[in-house]
């Protein structure tokens, strides 16, 4: 299993958000250059950044700021917050992003979405599906900044793109995001079984690392986790450590700008 620390990246700071909520917004950290700089140091390749500037405001992306993080790290990137368009996804290919996160527009328009997979290809673009626990739809799927519940389900959004050729799958139960009572397992369960052959990647609750096994234990490929490191529950090079042991290391492919 994959580790990516995760960076949530606010007016050039090192942020939490609670349930995606921008009222409740923990500061960790001034410098998220240095904050990158230390999860390498632990041994971390890979990196999950999310522009929430630039989610809020397509005028205050922090393009530069990724830009610098990763010529800083030599880290292997993926990055959202906000891609609305494919000038977007191509800015932070431009800037040394390897895989772009898409999760509004992969709901909202999904001819654009189909067309940036296809431009990109499916190791470059991963679509986020945020979800909350629904007595209709299993999963609904929500947009927005999590503030919009959609009338999509996750196998209706999953469903949308497999012809297209759709490998990376960010899923964050919404209701366990920066609460660290642990992962939802049951809902990356559901995935598994929409569809096997999907590189899962698991974000949301992980408060520990014994969170993390259970993660590995159903097979799931990666996961993400940032409050947990930054709340010192466990090291980046402990994460890695663990991960390590039970599977083998997920393989990405090279730059493609």
């Amino acid at each position: 299993m994959q580790i990516y620390p995760a960076i949530d990246l606010l007016e050039g700071k090192c942020v939490r958000l609670f349930k995606g909520d921008f009222d409740q917004s923990t500061e960790y950290s001034a410098d998220p250059i240095a904050v990158a700089a230390e999860f390498r140091e632990q041994g971390a390749q890979t990196l999950h950044l999310v522009d929430l500037s630039g989610a809020k405001n397509p005028d205050n992306r922090q393009t530069a700021l990724i830009e610098t993080i990763i010529r800083e790290t030599d880290m292997t990137v993926q990055c959202g917050g906000g891609v609305r368009t494919a000038a977007d996804v191509q800015a932070l290919l431009n800037a040394g992003v390897e895989r772009v996160v898409i999760g509004s527009l992969a709901v909202k328009s999904p001819k654009l979405t189909k067309d940036i997979i296809s431009k990109y290809g499916n190791d470059h673009i991963c679509v986020a599906i945020d979800v909350t626990p629904d007595e209709k739809y299993g999963y609904a799927v929500a947009t927005s900044g999590w503030q919009i519940r959609s009338s999509k389900s996750l196998e209706d959004i999953i469903s949308r793109y497999r012809a297209d050729g759709l490998k990376h799958v960010l899923c964050t139960d919404i209701s366990r995001d920066g609460t660290l009572e642990g992962p939802n397992t049951d809902l990356y369960k559901a995935i598994q079984n929409i569809d096997p052959d999907l590189i899962i990647q698991a974000s949301g609750g992980v408060g520990s690392l014994d969170d993390l096994k259970a993660l590995s234990d159903i097979g799931v490929d990666a996961a993400i986790t940032g409050k947990a490191i930054y709340e010192d529950c466990f090291t980046v090079a402990e994460a890695i450590e663990l991960a390590q042991k039970d599977t083998p290391t997920l393989q990405t492919a090279g730059s493609q700008q």
